[in-house]
């Protein structure tokens, strides 16, 4: 008996995808800052990201607050 190979989790959350999505391009976003700068923004990410394993909407709410933030900050680019 052959298996297909696997291709993923069977199930399928467009919101938690869309949220980490949105994580990984803040944190490319992030990547090529000052290295100060660039650490607080980190840690404000994975703070984000461990908000998510328990509150996915929540997350997603202070990320969009996060990249508001981000776009708008004179001091991040």
């Amino acid at each position: 008996m052959t298996s297909a190979p696997w291709d993923g989790p069977a199930w399928d959350d467009p919101e938690l995808t869309r949220l980490a999505r949105q994580l990984r391009d803040a944190h490319r976003a992030v990547a090529p800052l000052p290295p100060q700068v660039r650490q607080r923004l980190i840690r404000h990410l994975l703070a984000i990201t461990d908000l998510a394993k328990r509150d996915a909407a929540l997350a997603a709410r202070r990320l969009e607050a996060f990249l508001a933030d981000f776009q708008d900050a004179p001091d991040v680019r």
